[in-house]
Formats: C-alpha cells, sequence, structure tokens
C-alpha cells in the first residue's frame, strides 16, 4: 500500500480508518449545529454519532489486527488478550454545541504497552500521532513534521490548559479550558501548550495523548489528578 504518513502499515491502516470514520462525522456536525435549539436533541444526535463512529472505525480495525480486542468509553470487545485498539470522541460536550473543537483518540496497545497513537481533528483535518521509539509528528495538507515539547521553565510564562472540577489554585501565566483532553495533550506534545491538569478522565481518551506527550519529551503522570507537563515545569 501507498503511504500517506511517515510510519508503519499499521499506522497509516489506522489513519485511513480514521480518515474515512471522520468523514461521516463531518456531515453529523453539520446536523448537530441545526439542532442548537434543542440541547436534547443534540446531545441525543451526538451519542448516536459517537456510537456509529465505534462501529464504523471497528470494521476497519479488524483488518489492522483481527483479533484484537476494542474499549471504549462505553463498550468493551474481548480480544486475544494481547492486543487491543483503544476509541473515544474527546471533546463530545463541544461537538454538542457545534463548537468544532473535538477530536477522534485512537491507540493500539500490545502487551499492555502502547505501540500507534493517533489524535484526529475531523474539521481541520489535522493529525497528531506517534509509534512507540519513533518520535512525535503532526500531519496536514499532505505535510509531516516531527513535534516535541516546549521549552518553557518558569511557570509565570507557562501556558497551562485544565480540566479540573474543584477549586485548587490556578497556576500559569495562561490558562485554558478546551474542553477537549485529547486535543489538549496533543498540544502539549506539539509545544502549544507547556502543561495540562486534569481530573482524572477515562482511559480510553487519553490513551493515545500518553504516547504522544512522551515521545515528544514529555512528562505524564496519571494517579488521582492527570498531569502532562514539558518535563521542565513542576506543576
Amino acid at each position: 500500500m501507498e503511504l500517506l504518513i511517515k510510519g508503519s502499515t499499521e499506522l497509516n491502516k489506522m489513519f485511513m480508518a480514521l480518515q474515512r470514520t471522520a468523514s461521516s462525522l463531518r456531515r453529523d456536525f453539520g446536523e448537530v449545529e441545526n439542532l442548537q435549539q434543542s440541547l436534547r436533541g443534540a446531545r441525543d444526535f451526538v451519542a448516536k454519532a459517537s456510537a456509529r463512529i465505534e462501529e464504523s472505525i471497528l470494521s476497519d480495525l479488524t483488518l489492522v489486527r483481527p483479533a484484537a480486542g476494542l474499549l471504549t468509553p462505553d463498550v468493551s470487545h474481548d480480544g486475544d488478550g494481547r492486543d487491543e485498539f483503544i476509541l473515544a470522541l474527546s471533546g463530545a460536550s463541544n461537538f454538542v454545541r457545534g463548537n468544532p473543537h473535538f477530536a477522534i483518540s485512537l491507540a493500539l496497545r500490545s502487551n499492555d504497552e502502547t505501540k500507534i497513537a493517533l489524535v484526529y481533528s475531523p474539521i481541520d483535518e489535522r493529525l497528531y500521532y506517534a509509534e512507540a521509539g519513533r518520535g512525535a509528528y503532526v500531519f496536514s495538507a499532505y505535510h509531516s513534521a516531527r513535534i516535541s515539547v516546549s521549552n518553557i521553565q518558569d511557570m509565570g510564562e507557562a501556558t497551562v490548559a485544565y480540566n479540573t472540577s474543584d477549586a485548587r489554585p490556578i497556576v500559569g501565566e495562561n490558562t485554558l479550558r478546551t474542553g477537549c483532553p485529547a486535543l489538549d495533550l496533543a498540544w502539549v506534545a506539539a509545544g502549544k501548550l507547556d502543561a495540562y491538569v486534569s481530573d482524572a478522565l477515562d482511559y480510553a481518551e487519553i490513551a493515545a495523548g500518553d504516547l504522544l506527550v512522551r515521545e515528544a519529551g514529555g512528562k505524564i503522570e496519571m494517579m488521582a489528578d492527570l498531569v502532562a507537563t514539558n518535563g521542565k515545569l513542576e506543576i
């Protein structure tokens, strides 16, 4: 097969599956923009769209590793116990409100280690991806470039994204709340953000971002909170 992006054949097959799924998701996004008079109706529509994502992409992923399992925030399919695809629509609350800041997060884990990670923004068609031991990249308009975390060392200069529900102190010169954890982690990897702090999240939503941050030279800790940094800041 002709490779679309720098990386393995499996990575490219996963990307093609994302692209096929994203085309229908863009149509769904156009529909949800017409449902803003009924927020409940929009939520129901997006829930159904998310289920369609899982069904659509699963048929493609079985061609990549037929025996692999599947984990999403709502569904778990057992596989061979070795390989598992981890899939989530990140930023669904933005999608509901007609906000284009959402992404599909897809990771492949083998023997309990994440091997391939993709975070794809369907509206601007921008892909962040990584393979274990091979670095992290961004791809857009048939051009890919390696990415790395920022060099900011002073919290007074840092831009930090938050996804927290309590009244903990907010640190950083500039703060954001974007509502899309997968893209927040991808942006830490790309140096667009210096750090990301979140309440505990469903692993399906952050599995791909975890590898992206690490491969870009950053640091990520998942305990009571999730904290991702460029590895130079202490939060």
